[in-house]
């Protein structure tokens, strides 16, 4: 099922690896948030990671993205070390991160622009990502007028719009109810399916991490590092009846056994 310990944080993927976190820390002034972080996620794989409140996930995250530099170690994309926010690589946020002035279409076709895409081809380009994402009809609204779900399909068009080798998902789910979060993972493993790239999914709910993932990454410890890497090999394609199906289950509980503790504790922590 999985690889625990120091050794646990390499995971494998079959050829070179599209990210690869190598001995990375992250560290502000004299707090240290992980350390020696090991993982890798391959050309055609989601990596799911989970931990308790506090440690790190966002900012690993963040990190993978170039938003923030690491303090040890190295990330790499395609094998060129990341200093910076770069092409190919795009991140759908918690909190949806729309322009509130701006419509559908044009929040979507924000990229775009700022990649340079033809004028002529700009409109072509966004409506065929809002048509993906169900959003068909919408495309001159504008946020305020969206509900929730709604409004994280806008986000994840306006990332699928660039043509990402790369996504990198910071809890997209978290702020939308139960039933709309259920459609969208379902939703956005369709569009996986028929677009497959390299995803990157921080999230609180090991449910989610587990049904979305093909290795989950389980962060523990204060500082935070890799405690385990657990295989999810789940029939695919992932759909409601994955989530009855028996192995899915054991998965589960084993992640959240190895949690429990530390969820707890980071429950009653004063910052």
């Amino acid at each position: 099922m999985s690889d625990a310990g120091s050794a646990a944080g390499s995971g494998s993927v079959e050829g070179t690896p599209r990210i690869a976190a190598k001995a990375v820390g992250k560290r502000f002034g004299d707090l240290q948030v992980f350390k020696d972080i090991n993982m890798t996620i391959g050309e055609r794989e989601i990596v799911t990671v989970v931990g308790p409140s506090g440690c790190g996930k966002t900012t690993l995250l963040r990190c993978v993205n170039g938003l923030l530099p690491v303090s040890e170690g190295e990330i790499q994309i395609e094998g060129t070390p990341v200093t910076r926010p770069r092409q190919g690589v795009a991140m759908v946020f918690q909190n949806f991160g729309l322009f509130p002035w701006k419509t559908v279409l044009s929040n979507v076709s924000y990229g775009l622009k700022l990649d340079g895409c033809p004028k002529e081809d700009l409109r072509d380009r966004s409506m065929e990502k809002i048509k993906l994402v169900g959003l068909e009809g919408f495309e001159n609204s504008y946020p305020y007028q969206l509900s929730g779900g709604m409004q994280q399909r806008c986000g994840l068009a306006r990332a699928l719009a660039v043509e990402p080798s790369v996504l990198l998902m910071d809890e997209p789910f978290a702020a939308i109810d139960a039933q709309t979060r259920e459609i969208l993972q379902f939703e956005l493993l369709r569009i996986w399916e028929m677009r497959p790239t390299s995803m990157m999914f921080v999230t609180h709910s090991i449910e989610e991490a587990v049904l979305m993932g093909h290795r989950v990454v389980v962060l523990k410890g204060r500082p935070s590092s890799v405690f385990e890497t657990v295989e999810v090999d789940l029939p695919e394609p992932r759909g409601r009846e994955t989530l009855s199906h028996p192995q899915f289950n054991e998965l589960r509980e084993h992640v959240w056994a190895n949690l429990m503790d530390e969820v707890r504790a980071a429950e009653f922590e004063v910052n």
